[in-house]
């Protein structure tokens, strides 16, 4: 099973104790992923996945203690017209009495008054339009939403819990994203998936315990090579001097620094002023080196 099933499905065993949290969570199950039959005047449920699907019929038990419901998708919902009567004005999914039912827009602001049913409204959502990619490749959840004032909505609602979540247009819908790992774990915290916020945050710390140790390496073999070019470089300015110009004409200080370069090819410049007589410092050992390559560029010139 994919994350994103893992995730859904962990969701979907997550009951609120309040009813009121009850039900914004099912007015997101069917504002996301319902639908409507005969002509728009009676509810149905579009969707395969089954969790999302027995999480329905639970909550419709649960909220309107309704047991004659039938989920299986795209069937209508209640074969009773007053059970659905009843649901319809709870969850304000009509306008008006006897009029088609209204999908696909907004939840009603009285529903998600309170952070606990924001929660649940966000759970609902997900169940219905949400998915996330496999944390081990790259962090992005995101929610397909049918129109943009719906995407508005609950984007407003995941900044009211200080996360940032971004709107883009994807064919005729908009699209709710978050892309920062940080934030997903968050989100994840909000809706109640906590043991999948646990796997992707172990997941998190292996693949950037993996980078560190990455970059690292390749910090540390950057300073390598800069020190064997550098190395590599002196050693070429001594030879010159020694061949074209020799040690006897250098000042005592250049000649011992020569010799000792030559002496220890792979040696650090710390180490080099070590091996000096008397020892001098990194500082000492640069300066002096230094002053060789210009005698080298002179003598090339």
């Amino acid at each position: 099973m994919s994350f994103s099933g893992t995730v859904k499905e962990e969701l979907a065993a997550q009951i609120s104790s309040a009813r009121h949290c009850q039900m914004a969570e099912l007015a997101a199950l069917l504002q996301f992923g319902g639908g409507t039959c005969e002509g728009g005047r009676h509810l149905c449920l579009e969707t395969e996945n089954e969790a999302v699907a027995k999480k329905c019929f639970t909550l419709f038990k649960k909220t309107f203690n309704i047991d004659n419901v039938v989920t299986e998708p795209k069937v209508r919902l209640f074969p009773e017209e007053a059970s659905e009567k009843k649901v319809l004005q709870a969850l304000h999914l009509q306008e008006e009495a006897g009029g088609p039912v209204v999908l696909h827009g907004t939840v009603n602001s009285l529903l998600i008054k309170n952070s606990c049913c924001e929660r649940a409204y966000l759970r609902g959502a997900f169940l219905s339009a949400g998915s996330m990619s496999d944390p081990e490749k790259s962090y992005h959840m995101e929610y397909v939403c049918s129109g943009r004032a719906q995407a508005l909505q609950l984007q407003a609602v995941i900044r009211n819990f200080e996360i940032e979540a971004r709107i883009v247009k994807r064919k005729k819908y908009d699209v709710v994203y978050l892309k920062e790992g940080t934030a997903i774990v968050d989100l994840l915290n909000i809706m109640g998936a906590h043991v999948s916020l646990m796997n992707l945050e172990n997941l998190r710390i292996v693949k950037e315990m993996r980078n560190s140790v990455n970059r690292r390496v390749n910090c540390e073999t950057a300073n390598i090579s800069k020190t064997v070019t550098a190395a590599s470089k002196q050693i070429e300015d001594i030879l010159l001097i020694r061949d074209k110009y020799g040690f006897d004409n250098l000042p005592d200080n250049l000649r011992q620094m020569a010799e000792v370069r030559l002496q220890y090819p792979d040696a650090a410049l710390k180490e080099l002023g070590g091996y000096l007589d008397p020892p001098v410092g990194k500082s000492g050992v640069n300066h002096r080196l230094r002053r060789l390559s210009e005698i080298s560029d002179g003598i090339r010139s």
